[in-house]
Order: structure tokens, then sequence, then C-alpha cells
């Protein structure tokens, strides 16, 4: 979408805008705290309506495929930069495998996810999202994973909508698999909300490529860790180069173990479309979506 300098506010904006790619540029991360985020949105098409439904599309979660304490569902979608566009690609099984550095007993197994529905989709505030990612990652030069197509200038991004659940029968783990990577180019992290969490629940642990994968996030060496950020706040959220970091992840505790403790979150892996040999090969269409067709400029 084209952002017109208008106001003082959108001017802002714009300026910040171009910190957090040089930031990110220089560090391969950054973490843009709810305070940051919301006016940015905002200017990127959000509405206040939006907002608020955002904070409750979580509760129409489905039961996940292989995680008894997560619900979920997923979507995938095209960051067409040829067509100066963001479009919904059509339904596709789920793969990621240990050689993609991702170690859990799932891994390399094919998992169908209910689909992301028009409750999120529609919604003003995933599109603002969507931008935001292109306009920080779009032309940053990454080390390239094997088996995906670095000649194309289009991103597959495959989105999740996550609730973990701790009750008194699990424990919920936001990442289970302990340290690991997502298999993709860049990988962002927004948080919607939480219920019952202790303040020192879901805190993610950022690795250098040494770190073990499937280490749990306390057995890490402390010389393997970067550094920590913990999504606290609506619309908190972590980008990062994917294939440059690891990260690990604390469970969620509830306050009263009496009742159950959720915390929700988006999740954009985003990465080049892979070629024939890549375990995700038969499951990478970039046919558009019949039944939920989305598009959303981005000039």
């Amino acid at each position: 979408m084209a952002i017109q300098p208008t106001s003082a506010v959108t001017r802002a904006v714009i300026a910040e805008l171009i910190l957090l790619r040089e930031k990110f540029i220089k560090n391969r991360l950054i973490f843009v705290e709810s305070a940051r985020m919301i006016p940015i949105l905002k200017v990127l098409g959000a509405t206040d309506e939006d907002l608020e439904k955002t904070k409750t599309v979580s509760d129409s979660l489905r039961d996940d495929p292989t995680l008894p304490f997560r619900k979920s569902k997923n979507g995938r979608f095209c960051f067409d930069f040829e067509q100066s566009q963001i479009r919904r690609l059509e339904f596709q099984p789920f793969v990621l495998s240990a050689g993609e550095d991702f170690v859990r007993h799932d891994s390399g197994q094919t998992r169908e996810f209910q689909e992301i529905d028009e409750d999120l989709q529609g919604n003003s505030v995933l599109h603002a999202l969507f931008v935001f990612k292109a306009l920080i990652f779009h032309g940053v030069p990454v080390k390239q994973r094997p088996k995906l197509d670095y000649h194309t200038e289009n991103f597959i991004c495959t989105l999740f909508n996550l609730r973990t659940v701790t009750n008194k029968d699990l424990v919920g783990e936001p990442a289970l698999e302990g340290v690991h990577s997502d298999g993709v180019d860049f990988t962002m992290t927004t948080f919607l909300g939480s219920e019952n969490m202790t303040s020192d629940s879901a805190v993610t642990f950022v690795h250098d490529m040494r770190a073990k994968n499937a280490l749990r996030w306390n057995k890490v060496n402390p010389e393997h860790t970067l550094g920590s950020h913990q999504h606290r706040n609506f619309l908190d959220t972590l980008l990062f180069v994917d294939h440059e970091r690891k990260h690990s992840l604390s469970p969620v505790q509830a306050i009263d173990p009496e009742r159950p403790a959720t915390r929700d979150m988006l999740i954009f892996f985003t990465r080049k479309p892979v070629v024939e040999g890549h375990i995700s090969h038969p499951y990478d269409s970039l046919n558009s979506h019949q039944r939920l067709p989305m598009r959303v400029d981005l000039a």
C-alpha cells in the first residue's frame, strides 16, 4: 500500500519504519513494543474496530493436529513483489523437518491444520502486519537456505494463529521442540493476548547458530545466547532472520492453577518458494485460494 506523508503522525511513522529497517539490517532482529507498533499499523491501514476484534480472534481456533496443549489455524500467503501485492494461496499440508533445524516428535510429519478464515483474513490489522513485514524485510540479503529458489522476487508466508494452553493436566509449551529454527528466511511473531498467565511466562531466547537443536531453553550454553524478549502487550512483535538465529521459549505458567492459562499469537513464517528435492516441494503451490481470496496492495 502507498503511504502518503500527509500528517505529522504519518511522517513520524515513516521515519520510524526507516529506523526499524536500518536496525533490522544491522542486527538481523528487531523487537517492536506495542506502544510503537500500534501507531505504525494504524498508518498502514489498521482500524480501531479491527484492533479490538483481533484481541478475540483466537477464540475460534481448533484442536492442533499433533500438540494437545495447543489450538491452531493456518493459511498460506504470497508476498508477490512482482505484482506489488500480498495474496492468499490455496490450502496445502505443512511439514517441517529436522534438516531445517526443527527437531521434535512430529518433525518430517505432514500435518493438516484448520484454515484461517475471514474473521482474521479480512481484518485490517492483519493486512497492516503483512505490509509492515514487507517494508522491513524486502530486499534484505540473508544467509540462504538449501533448496529454496532465490532467483524469484516473491516469498511464501505460512501464517499460524496459535493459542497455547496450560491447565491442570498439561503444560503449554510455545516451543516444545526447544532450540530450533523455523526452516524459513524471516520469522515474525506478534502477541494478541493472554489470560491467567504469569509475568515470567513465554520468554523468547535468541541463540546463535552454535546452539544445539532440541535443547530446553534453560539448558543452553550461555555463550550461545544472544538475548531474550518477552511478548507482554497487545501487538508486541519480534522479527528476525531465521537462518542466522535460533530460538527457544519458556513454558506458559498459570497464575491461578485452578484455571487455564492461555497465550495467543500470530506467527509469520516467510521464505522463498522451494525447489525439487525439498521436503515441502509437494506442498508449495503458488495458486491463489479460490474459496478465500485475499489481495492487499503493496504499492
